[in-house]
C-alpha cells in the first residue's frame, strides 16, 4: 500500500495523497482552472516549485494574484534577461541575479560593457523568450558535474560560484527550453508567466562579489510586476520622484550645495538655512514646558565612548582624531560625538537627582558626525554631518508607558502639521544579540506592545500599527515611526527607544521614595530623526512648493510698470512689517517673464502691483503652480497672508486662548 501525504487547505480541510505527488497534481486535483493559475506552492509558509513533490504540511497554491508571486516573477525575469543577453552576445558571462527591492540586477562579464541603448534591445529578446512560454524544470547535479559543465562553456564565474557552495548542499540547475543556470530556486511553471509588465531600468558598473581588487563586471538592473497597471504606477512614481529630487530643487530655489572638499556635510546658503531654521524654531517651540534644551560636547575623549560601548560596537563609522601634548605619553585620543546619549547621561548625572523631578527630558539639536561610504552619500538624505532633534527621557519603571504615549501624542502632531496623515508604528522586538536580562526585556516589551495597542485604539485604527520580530536596538525595544508621502513613498523617521543598558554602564540613578540609590529608565527620543533629511523629505513631498509658514521666500512684489514702483515698495514694507518675508521685483522687465523666474525658484506667492492697483490700493496674488489670479485690497491680503505664513502651532495657541477668554 502506498504511503499516503497528508495536506492541511487553508480553508482548515484535510485531504491526503500519495507519496511522490506534486504540486500541480494538488492543484488539478482542485480544479482544472487553478492549476492554469497556479505558478507555485507553499507548504508550511516556504515557497516551493509547482513540480516538486508534496510532503506533509499546510500548503497553499500560490497564483499570480499572490503577493508572494512577485518575487517569483521578479526572479524568473532576471534568469530570461540573462538568457537573452547570451543570445544576442554569445560568449558573455553570467554571474550572479538576485531579486532585490523593486526589481531584480544580474551581472554580466562582457569585453565591452553594455550600454542604456543595449536596454530596449534586450527587452524585445526578452519578450520573445517569453512568448516562447518554455518551461523552467529542475535537475540535481553532483558538484563534479556542475563544475565541469560551466568549465566547458567557459563560465568561469559559476565555477566559482559551485566551488564556493558548502559540501553536501543540493546543486540544483534550473532549464528554460535549452538555456540553464545554476540556481536556488524556486521558479514558476513557465516564462510565459512571467508576463510583459517589465522593463530594464538602467545599466551600472559593479565589482565582482563587490571587492575593488575584482574584475569591474557590468550590472543592468530591471523591474517587474504582475500587471501593466503595477508597472506604469511605478514608473509614474519614478518620473514624480526624479521631479521632486530635492538635490535638483535645493539648486533651483538656491538652498545648499555640496562640495568634494567637505564630503557629505552640506554648504547652506542663505535661504536653506532660513528653511532649516524655521524647522528647528518649530521643534523647538513644540517642546516648551515639557524638555529642558542642553548643549552636550562635539568632542569627547574616547574613554567616555568605551564606557558607552560605541567605541566597540560603531568605532569604524567614528571621526577620530589623535592629540598629542609636549610629552607624548600625553597622547589622548577623541572622537566627534556620532551621537548624543552619552553627554546627556552626564548631564542627568551632574547633581543628585530625586524622584520628585521625573521624568526629567533632555532635549538637543545636536550636530554630530557619522562615516557613511562615499558611494552611500545622497544629498540630504545621507551625510556624514547632521543635526539630531534628539531626547531622552529619565523616568522611573512606572513611568515608562505614559511617557511613550506622551512622546507618541507629539510625535504624530508634529507629523499632522507637515501634513503627514499615513504614518504606521511598529514596535521591534529583542534582537539576537543584546545586552540585558531577559526580565528586563519581558518587561519593556510587554509594556511597549501595551503602549502600541492603546497607539492603535486611540487613533480609531486610522494609524496603522505592526511588530518588527528581532529589529530592536541591542539595548532595547524601539517603536519606529514611517511616514508615507505625497506619491506613495514611504520614509522612517521618528524612533522611541527604552535602554536599560547605558545607565546601568554610565552608574546613573536617581534616590526612590525609600532613600535608595535606583537606576531610571532611559528613552531615547527622535521626531524629525536628522533634521537635514526630514528637511529633504519635505522639499520632495511639497515638489518644492513650501507651505508659506516654513518658506524660505515667501512674497515676491512685482511691478507692471515702473509707475507703481513707490506702491509696490508700500506693499512690500507692509508686510515685512507684519512679519513676512518679502523681496521686491522692480526691474524693467515683462510681467510674465518675472512670474515665470520666480516660479523657477519656487516663490509660493507672487503680488503683482500695476497702476490701477496702486489707484485702488489694491493688490494681485498669483500663487505658485497656478494660472489663477485673486484681486484683493491690500489690508486684506495683508490679514489673510499672515494667517498663513504663521506657523500651525502658534495658531493652535492662539486659537486656544481666544477659547478661554471666551
Amino acid at each position: 500500500m502506498s504511503e499516503l501525504i497528508s495536506l492541511t487547505f487553508p480553508d482548515g480541510s484535510v485531504r491526503s495523497f500519495e507519496a511522490g505527488a506534486t504540486g500541480r497534481d494538488v492543484a488539478e486535483s482542485i480544479s482544472k482552472s487553478l492549476v492554469k493559475k497556479a505558478v507555485a506552492i507553499a507548504i508550511d509558509g516556504t515557497v516551493r516549485d509547482l513540480s516538486d513533490p508534496v510532503v506533509d504540511g499546510k500548503i497553499e497554491i500560490i497564483t499570480r494574484a499572490d503577493a508572494r508571486a512577485l518575487e517569483l516573477i521578479r526572479h524568473d525575469a532576471a534568469h530570461v534577461m540573462a538568457e537573452a543577453v547570451q543570445e544576442l552576445w554569445p560568449g558573455t558571462q553570467v554571474t550572479i541575479g538576485p531579486v532585490i527591492e523593486n526589481g531584480f540586477y544580474y551581472d554580466f562579464a562582457k569585453n565591452e560593457p553594455f550600454t542604456p541603448d543595449d536596454l530596449p534591445i534586450i527587452e524585445k529578446k526578452m519578450r520573445e523568450i517569453i512568448q516562447r512560454n518554455n518551461a523552467f524544470t529542475k535537475q540535481v547535479w553532483s558538484r563534479e558535474k556542475a563544475r565541469q559543465v560551466f568549465a566547458d562553456k567557459g563560465e568561469n564565474y559559476k565555477v566559482e560560484l559551485v566551488d564556493a557552495i558548502p559540501a553536501g548542499q543540493d546543486l540544483k540547475i534550473y532549464y528554460q527550453g535549452d538555456w540553464f543556470d545554476l540556481c536556488r530556486g524556486p521558479h514558476m511553471a513557465s516564462t510565459g508567466q512571467i508576463g510583459t509588465a517589465f522593463k530594464l531600468m538602467k545599466v551600472a558598473g559593479a565589482y565582482w562579489r563587490g571587492d575593488s581588487n575584482n574584475a569591474m563586471l557590468t550590472r543592468i538592473y530591471g523591474t517587474a510586476f504582475a500587471e501593466q497597471a503595477e508597472l506604469d504606477n511605478y514608473l509614474h512614481i519614478l518620473a514624480e520622484a526624479e521631479k521632486r529630487d530635492h538635490r535638483r530643487l535645493g539648486r533651483e530655489m538656491d538652498l545648499f550645495h555640496f562640495q568634494e572638499e567637505g564630503p557629505g556635510v552640506v554648504f547652506w546658503h542663505g535661504n536653506g538655512w532660513r528653511m532649516f531654521q524655521s524647522l528647528v524654531s518649530y521643534m523647538r517651540r513644540r517642546l516648551e514646558g515639557d524638555y529642558q534644551e542642553v548643549n552636550a560636547p562635539q568632542v569627547l575623549d574616547k574613554s567616555l565612548w568605551e564606557t558607552s560601548g560605541h567605541w566597540g560596537w560603531y568605532r569604524d563609522n567614528m571621526f577620530k582624531v589623535t592629540v598629542a601634548g609636549d610629552d607624548t605619553d600625553d597622547e589622548r585620543v577623541f572622537a566627534l560625538k556620532p551621537m548624543n546619549c552619552p553627554g546627556h547621561i552626564q548631564i542627568f548625572k551632574h547633581g543628585l537627582k530625586s524622584y520628585r523631578e521625573l521624568p526629567i527630558r533632555l532635549a538637543e539639536f545636536g550636530n554630530v558626525h557619522r562615516y557613511e561610504p562615499s558611494g552611500a552619500l545622497h544629498g540630504l538624505m545621507r551625510v556624514r554631518g547632521f543635526t539630531q532633534d534628539d531626547a531622552h527621557i529619565f523616568c522611573t519603571d512606572e513611568q515608562m508607558a505614559a511617557e511613550c504615549l506622551k512622546i507618541n501624542e507629539l510625535i504624530l502632531s508634529v507629523y499632522e502639521d507637515f501634513g503627514f496623515d499615513e504614518v504606521v508604528v511598529k514596535l521591534s522586538t529583542r534582537p539576537e544579540k543584546r545586552v540585558g536580562s531577559d526580565a528586563l526585556w519581558d518587561r519593556a516589551e510587554s509594556v511597549m506592545l501595551d503602549v502600541l495597542q492603546t497607539i492603535e485604539a486611540q487613533s480609531g485604527n486610522r494609524i496603522k500599527t505592526g511588530i518588527l520580530p528581532g529589529e530592536g536596538a541591542f539595548y532595547g525595544p524601539k517603536f519606529e515611526y514611517t511616514l508615507r508621502d505625497a506619491i506613495g513613498r514611504e520614509w522612517q523617521c521618528g524612533t522611541t527607544q527604552v535602554d536599560f543598558n547605558l545607565p546601568e554602564r554610565f552608574g546613573a540613578f536617581y534616590i526612590d521614595q525609600h532613600s535608595e540609590k535606583t537606576q531610571p529608565v532611559m528613552i531615547h527620543r527622535a521626531i524629525c530623526g536628522s533634521m537635514e533629511r526630514f528637511l529633504g523629505i519635505l522639499i520632495e513631498n511639497f515638489a518644492g512648493h513650501m507651505p508659506l509658514w516654513i518658506s524660505p521666500q515667501q512674497v515676491v512684489v512685482a511691478t507692471i510698470t515702473s509707475d507703481a514702483d513707490e506702491y509696490g515698495l508700500e506693499v512690500a514694507e507692509t508686510l515685512r512689517d507684519a512679519g513676512l518675508t518679502v523681496e521686491t521685483d522692480f526691474r524693467n522687465e515683462k510681467i510674465n517673464y518675472k512670474i515665470r523666474e520666480h516660479s523657477v525658484t519656487k516663490v509660493p506667492v507672487i503680488i503683482v502691483c500695476g497702476k490701477k492697483e496702486a489707484e485702488e490700493r489694491s493688490v494681485n496674488i498669483r500663487r505658485l503652480g497656478s494660472q489663477a489670479q485673486t484681486s484683493m485690497s491690500l489690508d486684506e491680503a495683508v490679514s489673510s497672508l499672515v494667517i498663513e505664513a504663521t506657523a500651525p502651532d502658534i495658531l493652535r495657541k492662539r486659537a486656544a486662548r481666544k477659547a478661554r477668554a471666551a
